[in-house]
């Protein structure tokens, strides 16, 4: 049975037996899982008028108010009924899920130790631990926690999500087994629409569906191109977006820059998919995937008759409802397409766009941002989750090798700048060699790369967006790139701007490419000379050439799907 059916017999349950509790419990699952989150909601109270407090009820109403965005409601309810049955790894779970989104974080952690404790087989379980832990560079039992993760996916079991498992050290055919076991649940419970078509004439009608149209990555990558693309009369862009208006400068540029911007916020995966295919659009990009806040269960009932993964998540979808992943030829070599369920599409330029627009400001005074004043500046301002202790490792050995440098880094969430420093110190490296920053609007943090001599990449999970802020602010990047499309998106940048000689072979490549460049100020300083001159005179930062290149891929696959012009529609 598919969801829509399990939702109507429920419905029908409830209408029959309107004091069943179990049933109106059931109910604002099932209505929370397609994404009904006012027909949940409304479940979950009415299973709280016919048991007043009880935990179970308390909890779906919890659940509701965190996919409302109520983080601290949903905590406070969620903690409530957690007190109430503390042997509930379900409610454990969410209540992690909702701590960590109410700015909790190590409580967060807490309840998820506490629910993979009440169930230690269970891969779901120990894949949320794992996870979190990451971000908190909380590296107890990460071994152990990674093996049952790996093994899990192994095994067939499709608990994993697939972008927490791009962490591990996973080949790509793992990456796709991942996600292709993910991809199975969902498309066996999603009711697909109507088979359509491509149009024959008039101009192409683009979909891109993200929750990042605002200040976000995706939003900060893709404004630029949508705004040279409105100079494409074959194509007319539309943006459909899950997240709401965050008035930002990006939103409004966005909404200039399309077609029409659709704000989809809140919506039922049925209305979201309705929507795009009202619009009848052509070919439809998914710009988040399995990425946090996504919604595969609209791209699963195909509401397009060609859907690309593209961008946001760098992986193969695994999923029979994406037809093609877009990349470029060192991203996603002929090599690696083995790990890949989709045909590979590729740009002949590197795969990423960038706001080529942005201003990159004089920052504050070195002492302000913590910083000694003649000191060799390494920097990494990758999320914490990618701070692994490999990575990790590279970069306190190149610390210990160029006397008086420091590392400058992004803040973490809870402790995790604290667990750092400790690792420092165990590590033989002075703890104050580690300058934390805390989050910025984006101008501000891309001031600071004024600072920085040299950015030093992480592996698995290379740097993405940072890599192209740190790139387009003047600050060269290290990284070596891996057997996997997360671990080559820097090498990309790189390969296109003609620095190869920034992507190294391994983590000893590395260290000592890094640990010569910060005993030579002269080096570094031609180093960026050549980065400066790159970025003026190569095509990666050319967004009317991408547009150009962007438009001319797409007529292609239309024209070997059946369209014949941008004439008459």
């Amino acid at each position: 049975m598919d969801a829509l059916g399990e939702r109507e017999q429920l419905r029908a349950a409830v209408s029959r037996q309107p004091a069943d509790f179990i049933a109106w419990v059931m109910l604002a699952d099932a209505e929370l899982s397609a994404g009904e989150l006012v027909a949940g909601e409304a479940a979950a109270q009415r299973a709280l008028q016919l048991r007043h407090d009880h935990p179970e009820a308390l909890a779906r109403l919890g659940r509701a108010r965190w996919m409302q965005g109520r983080h601290a409601e949903a905590a406070q309810l969620l903690r409530h009924a957690s007190r109430q049955v503390p042997q509930h790894p379900g409610i454990a779970l969410w209540l992690g899920h909702a701590l960590e989104d109410a700015g909790q974080p190590e409580a967060a952690a807490d309840a998820y130790r506490r629910a993979h404790a009440l169930m230690p087989d269970e891969a779901y379980m120990a894949a949320q631990r794992l996870n979190w832990q990451r971000r908190l560079c909380d590296w107890r039992d990460l071994d152990a926690l990674s093996r049952q993760v790996r093994h899990a996916v192994a095994q067939g079991n499709p608990a994993v999500e697939p972008f927490a498992f791009l962490s591990e050290d996973a080949s790509a055919t793992e990456q796709l087994a991942c996600a292709r076991q993910r991809a199975r649940v969902i498309a066996q419970s999603t009711p697909q629409l109507p088979a359509t078509s491509v149009r024959h004439h008039g101009p192409l009608r683009i979909g891109f569906l993200s929750n990042g149209f605002g200040a976000h990555p995706t939003g900060l990558l893709t404004v630029a191109l949508f705004e040279q693309l409105r100079a494409q009369p074959a194509l007319q862009v539309h943006l459909f977006a899950l997240n709401r208006d965050d008035g930002s400068t990006i939103r409004q540029r966005l909404r200039a820059a399309a077609h029409t911007l659709h704000d989809l916020s809140g919506q039922p995966h049925a209305a979201i998919a309705g929507s795009i295919r009202a619009t009848g659009i052509d070919i439809l990009f998914d710009l988040r995937g399995w990425g946090g806040g996504g919604t595969p269960e609209v791209l699963a009932m195909h509401p397009a008759p060609l859907q690309i993964n593209w961008l946001a998540y760098p992986g193969s979808s695994g999923a029979p409802w994406i037809d093609y992943v877009l990349a470029d030829g060192f991203v996603l070599p002929p090599a690696l397409e083995s790990g890949f369920s989709e045909p590979v599409l590729r740009l002949p330029r590197a795969f990423q766009p960038s706001d080529n627009t942005r201003v990159v400001e004089p920052p504050p005074l070195r002492r302000d941002c913590g910083l000694p004043e003649d000191a060799v500046v390494f920097c990494c301002f990758n999320n914490s989750y990618k701070l692994n202790p490999r990575s990790v490792g590279r970069l306190l050995e190149i610390l210990r090798r160029v006397p008086d440098s420091v590392l400058w880094l992004l803040s973490g969430p809870g402790d995790a700048d604290v667990r750092l420093r400790e690792v420092a110190h165990q590590q033989g490296v002075a703890p104050a060699r580690l300058v934390f920053m805390a989050k910025l609007p984006h101008p501000q943090y891309l001031a600071r790369y004024r600072h920085a001599d040299l950015f030093l990449d992480t592996h698995p999970y290379n740097a993405h967006t940072t890599a192209s802020d740190a790139l387009w602010a003047g600050c060269p990047v290290l990284t070596a790139p891996g057997q996997t499309f997360a671990a080559r998106v820097a090498g990309s940048l790189n390969h296109h701007l003609g620095l190869d000689g920034m992507n190294v072979a391994d983590d000893a490549s590395f260290v000592d490419t890094a640990v010569a460049l910060g005993n030579d100020r002269g080096a570094l300083q031609a180093l960026r000379e050549r980065l400066d001159l790159a970025r003026r005179q190569t095509g990666l930062f050319d967004m009317r050439g991408f547009a150009g290149d962007f438009t001319d891929l797409l007529l292609q696959l239309a024209h070997a799907h059946g369209w014949q012009g941008a004439g008459t529609a």
